[in-house]
């Protein structure tokens, strides 16, 4: 509470040095204890506001490495550009291959009737039915990687994620404390 009060006076005493009319003080006052309220209210509800978590992703490229922090749910979340489309993707090194919501290949214009017939595959949940498809391109960071294999089912509801054929076309990939780091292939 000391803390959140400290927050409201400083604000508050800058009004006061300044000397304006009392009525543009308790505007500018009430303004500021709104963005504070606000911004209280952002953090402590920040597990319950997906689209926030991917804005506080901890991504960034290094040299040639990009760095992925940890989340707070233990994963490790990348901002991906699938075919220039943005999208937020868990990687999971359990995972195969990079899996796919419709709702995102549909956006990056993949064709999911490039494979005749669809396949069955086995997942953490169980068996699904899958389309398979080819990324043109994929870029996370400092790595792009061309004519990925991947696939897509309505199964996986809205998440996407990149899987062991992605990672295995790095130089290398290692976890050091909470961070990802992802080494690219010297093209």
């Amino acid at each position: 509470m000391v803390f959140y009060g400290l927050m409201i006076l400083l604000p508050l005493s800058a009004l006061i040095a300044r000397r304006p009319p009392p009525g543009q003080t308790l505007r500018m006052a009430a303004a500021w204890v709104g963005i504070f309220a606000i911004g209280l209210v952002l953090v402590s509800q920040r597990d319950r506001l997906p689209s926030l978590n991917r804005l506080l992703d901890d991504q960034e490229v290094s040299g040639t490495e990009t760095r992925i922090g940890m989340a707070e749910d233990g994963h490790f979340h990348a901002v991906a550009s699938i075919n220039g489309v943005r999208a937020p993707m868990l990687v999971d090194s359990g995972a195969t291959t990079i899996a796919l919501s419709v709702a995102t290949a549909k956006a990056a214009g993949l064709d999911l009737n490039e494979r005749a017939f669809p396949v069955m595959i086995d997942t953490a949940n169980g068996r699904v039915v899958a389309r398979r498809v080819t990324i043109k391109s994929l870029k996370v960071g400092s790595v792009t990687v061309s004519d990925i294999a991947a696939v897509v089912s309505e199964a996986f509801g809205d998440q996407d994620i990149i899987g062991m054929n992605f990672l295995s076309r790095l130089v290398s990939w290692r976890v050091e404390g909470r961070t990802l780091i992802l080494q690219p292939n010297k093209t």
